[in-house]
């Protein structure tokens, strides 16, 4: 069974920094792109970052400069390191896996999304 579980959520004042991780397991010859997303209360999920499975970078505009995403795929894990932290950053983090060619299996499938970290960034 494939499994993503995310870790480094917290507390900060804002200007602070935060590094989240995101370690897949149960993932058999599967190529996948693997993406930050995140949601605040009362507002709809939204994209923050992503390493496709050829190492290509996205940012969403509202996190360049200030986010950087890197993926260790010697352990199948995504990081997200935040720096300068607003308050407007306080959301759910959850990541995401999406399949990126080859076949479905259990183990490889198109679509996964873990349980997410809470970050909070007070002013």
């Amino acid at each position: 069974m494939v499994q993503l579980v995310e870790s480094g959520g917290g507390s900060v004042q804002a200007g602070g920094s935060l590094r989240l991780s995101c370690r897949a397991s149960g993932y058999t010859y599967c190529r996948a792109d693997m993406s930050w997303h995140r949601q605040a209360p009362g507002k709809e999920r939204e994209f923050v970052s992503r390493v496709d499975a050829d190492g290509k970078i996205v940012y969403a505009d509202s996190v360049k400069g200030r986010f950087t995403v890197s993926r260790d795929n010697s352990d199948d894990t995504l990081y997200l390191q935040m720096n300068s932290l607003k308050p407007d950053d306080t959301a759910m983090y959850y990541c995401e896996t999406q399949r990126n060619g080859g076949f479905w299996s259990p183990n490889c499938p198109d679509n996964k999304w873990g349980q997410g970290t809470q970050v909070t960034v007070s002013s």
